[in-house]
């Protein structure tokens, strides 16, 4: 007779009623069983089975298109007899995985699956298919949050692991999706590594060695007992297949994009008003530190969490309610698995000496406030879109949330300002000589400058301080 991992647990738990259903939960008399080595053929014939078919209805294929509009050959019919090609559509389509993780049709995919689609299907386990929307989204961390109308259904889903510190490397974990489209698929392995900072700028990966390929992005990734404790994400490989590194996002950063979606339609990261760096060996000596660990504060927002918490330029941040801080990446993802205005103890180290100081999170507050306005008028930047940039705007956009000042956010094609090179993304510096402090002020600018006198504009274009060299063009009429 076959057996199975649950007949080796028996003797060390109650299984629930419904266990196989997907909302039930192994109940340990004395705690989690320990874990142990295979110690003979009949226990290395465990099967995984009763963990898929708990698992697998769970996980769900997602299928996005979107409309590309071309305009194959337009510039050699236009150079050569003076015609212009209307523009030709063409739908691309490309799939991914999910899970659901509410009965009521909540889905979980990454950002990347879903990003620029005009329509969202997802197709289930047993081939029954939904039309689905995006309830929030968040690139940088690469989670994305779908609904789908169930009609008062109740959909099997995946309990998500709360804690990710109960996973250990080592620990068997099974990779659910749809792997280059073939169909549902199941592969195994272990929990290779944690805490993997160097993938992206916010990240704390799961590394394992199950088999991930292309259409496994947003799938599952379970431990035995049948819960979510990542979300499949990316792999690292030469030639776009497996190469057994396979990075999944953590349990507990996926149930607080959900949580924050649900609540507050958007997906929320908290931080402390708090510009870090990774603590090297060098800088560790310096300081004091017996080896390089932690987060070095370099800058601190005024009135922003951590200056009214008393924390200093210079202090080391080590650990966040508990979790020990490798670097500032693994410190924005312990933040980001945070609620708003939740209170955390944050341990530092200053002077030589270890301290611990009580911060509340918050989000990053947009002050100033953005006030858009579109440039118009008989000066060269007609058709340039500006805003005051703030914390809670530069984490929108993806910039550095410390940054000042007012930045051009779009160029009309066509316009003057796009004929004077004029960039999105270029911060407006000085206008003949004038310090520029705000969009409104710039407008005020303009209206004072007579065009005789030329526009001599200063910005800082990625870093580079220059003079964009303008001149006046009139719009068509």
């Amino acid at each position: 007779m076959k057996k199975t991992f649950l007949s080796l647990l028996a003797s060390a738990c109650v299984i629930v009623p419904g266990l196989f259903s997907g909302t039930a939960q192994a109940q340990f008399l004395d705690g989690p069983p320990e874990r142990i080595v295979p110690e003979s053929q009949m226990q290395v014939q465990l099967s995984y089975a009763p963990v898929v078919k708990q698992t697998a209805p769970a996980v769900v294929n997602v299928y996005t298109s979107r409309t590309v509009r071309t305009r194959s050959g337009a510039d050699f019919f236009e150079r050569m007899f003076g015609m212009q090609r209307a523009p030709q559509e063409r739908v691309e389509s490309s799939l991914g995985s999910g899970v659901i993780v509410r009965s009521n049709g909540i889905i979980v995919t990454n950002a990347h699956v879903v990003k620029g689609a005009d329509e969202l299907k997802v197709v289930l386990n047993d081939r029954r298919e939904f039309p689905a929307e995006i309830v929030a989204q968040d690139e940088e961390i690469d989670v994305a949050v779908l609904r789908v109308e169930t009609n008062g259904e109740r959909l099997p889903f995946l309990p998500i692991q709360k804690e990710s510190q109960n996973l250990e490397i080592g620990d068997i974990v099974l990779a659910i999706g749809n792997p280059f489209g073939v169909g549902q698929t199941v592969t195994n392995g272990i929990v290779s590594a944690l805490g993997r900072t160097n993938v992206t700028d916010l990240s704390s990966f799961i590394q394992t060695d199950a088999a991930v390929n292309p259409g496994n992005s947003g799938g599952a990734l379970v431990d035995l007992s049948g819960e979510l404790v990542g979300v499949n994400t990316a792999i690292f490989s030469r030639s776009g297949g497996s190469n057994g590194i396979g990075f999944a996002i953590p349990s507990e950063l996926v149930s607080r994009a959900v949580d924050s979606a649900l609540s507050e339609g958007r997906i929320v990261r908290p931080w402390i008003g708090a510009r870090t760096n990774a603590v090297d060996a060098t800088m560790a000596s310096a300081l004091g530190l017996d080896r390089s660990k932690g987060a070095v504060i370099n800058e601190i927002l005024p009135q922003g969490p951590a200056d009214r918490a008393g924390l200093e330029k210079g202090d080391v941040i080590l650990s966040v309610d508990g979790t020990p801080i490798n670097d500032d990446s693994g410190l924005r993802f312990k933040l980001a698995t945070l609620r708003k205005g939740e209170e955390v103890a944050i341990r530092y180290f200053r002077e030589g000496s270890e301290r611990t100081v009580n911060v509340e999170t918050d989000i990053p507050q947009e002050s100033p406030e953005r006030d858009e306005r579109k440039i118009r008028g008989m000066n060269p930047f007609d058709g340039a879109t500006i805003v005051n940039m703030s914390p809670a705007l530069g984490d929108e956009l993806g910039f550095d949330p410390f940054i000042s000042g007012v930045m051009v956010l779009k160029i009309e094609r066509g316009s003057a300002a796009n004929y004077n090179r004029l960039r999105p993304g270029d911060f407006l510096i000085g206008l003949n000589e004038e310090d520029i402090t705000s969009t409104r002020q710039f407008e005020s600018l303009l209206e004072t400058v007579e065009s005789a006198e030329g526009w001599k504009l200063s910005i800082d274009r990625n870093g580079r301080i220059g003079v964009l060299p303008t001149r006046y063009l009139p719009r068509e009429q």
